[in-house]
């Protein structure tokens, strides 16, 4: 059984499944709809129907409160269709988007080796290529695991191989399967590509990436993907760790700093002791990030990927500096706890 969902107001019409969710349907045909953490938590993917009837399955109560429900509207992510329906979504037109399918994929694990002591880098190859922007990150299926989990992408789109960084959540099924079980050789399933975190290449002004733990996959990513295309306008790295354990892929910045003379790497720790030998900053990454600019970010993009403590502190510094809105992306980190925990949130941005 398939339905018809028009979306308004670019009057399109896609088909979907029975127990397909709206926006995995809106996705596969190529239509963007805003989202961010797929567990119906952040209340990005809120949309609403005109015309039509919708399970809301497993819908926060604080994404989306009673009220909003009855007015019809739903998150894309987890409600499905029970009949021909008529949304009402912001589709978002930004002309350095590449609208790509969302598509399956099955993967062999090239490799996979700890990259700090809660870190397991993973390389995937897969038959066929998999098209994604720099940013986007994918869906991974877990055995045991009832819903997908997402892992941004750390490689550029040259690569053949998919790189993720998978971060060990305390008690995590997935992560723990992932760390402790998952080998060489063994086979993974992916949708991709996930998202909205890209680089806006066409304002071609310079750009500030902070990345904290295993957030610096999508920078890596972006960054990788700049300096092959040739970009010459300044590139700033700011990578925030506790300490030298945590702290991964320095060396390929380091090389990459002494290589492109546009390129500046600044490695950050906040949990180092006086007397260790350690000649980079000390401190947090928003301090970092203030000093190296004496606190003046006018005529830049800041793009930021980390825990939300971290984001939040970067967020506030760039706008006392004079960098706004308009000029600051953001990639927060949703997990399955945080599904079942549902708290309310208040953040500063949507996360892209």
């Amino acid at each position: 059984m398939s339905f018809q969902i028009m979306i308004e107001p670019i009057g399109q019409g896609i088909e979907a499944r029975d127990g397909q969710t709206v926006l995995d349907a809106c996705l596969r045909a190529g239509v963007w709809l805003p989202h961010a953490c797929g567990h119906g938590v952040c209340g990005t993917c809120k949309v609403q129907v005109l015309e039509g009837e919708c399970d809301h399955g497993d819908s926060s109560n604080f994404a989306l409160m009673d009220f909003e429900r009855d007015e019809g509207k739903i998150l894309a992510c987890c409600a499905m269709a029970q009949g021909d329906i008529v949304i009402e979504a912001e589709i978002d037109e930004d002309p350095d988007a590449q609208f790509l399918q969302l598509e399956d994929f099955e993967a062999e694990v090239a490799e996979a080796r700890m990259l700090t002591p809660t870190i397991r880098g993973l390389w995937l190859r897969t038959e066929r290529p998999v098209p994604f922007q720099a940013g986007q990150y994918v869906m991974l299926h877990v055995p045991g695991v009832e819903s997908a989990r997402a892992f941004s992408i750390a490689n550029a789109p040259q690569d053949d191989l998919i790189e993720l960084h998978i971060r060990r959540v305390p008690n995590g099924r997935a992560t723990g399967w992932l760390h402790d079980e998952l080998q060489q050789g063994q086979r993974v399933r992916f949708t991709a590509p996930n998202g909205r975190f890209f680089v806006r290449k066409s304002a071609a002004v310079p750009m500030i990436f902070v990345a904290g733990g295993s957030g610096l996959s999508s920078p890596k990513s972006m960054v990788l993907d700049l300096l092959a295309e040739g970009c010459e306008l300044p590139i700033t790295l700011i990578q925030g760790a506790r300490n030298r354990e945590e702290l991964y892929f320095h060396e390929l910045f380091e090389a990459l700093a002494d290589r492109h003379p546009n390129f500046t790497y600044l490695p950050v720790l906040s949990d180092i002791a006086p007397e260790e030998d350690w000649r980079g900053a000390r401190g947090f990454a928003h301090e970092a990030l203030k000093a190296h600019f004496a606190n003046d970010f006018r005529g830049h993009k800041a793009y930021l990927c980390g825990p939300p403590p971290m984001t939040e502190a970067c967020i506030a510094t760039l706008m006392q500096g004079r960098l706004f809105e308009r000029d600051i992306y953001t990639e927060k980190f949703f997990t399955a706890a945080d599904a079942a925990s549902a708290a309310p949130r208040s953040p500063l941005f949507k996360a892209l």
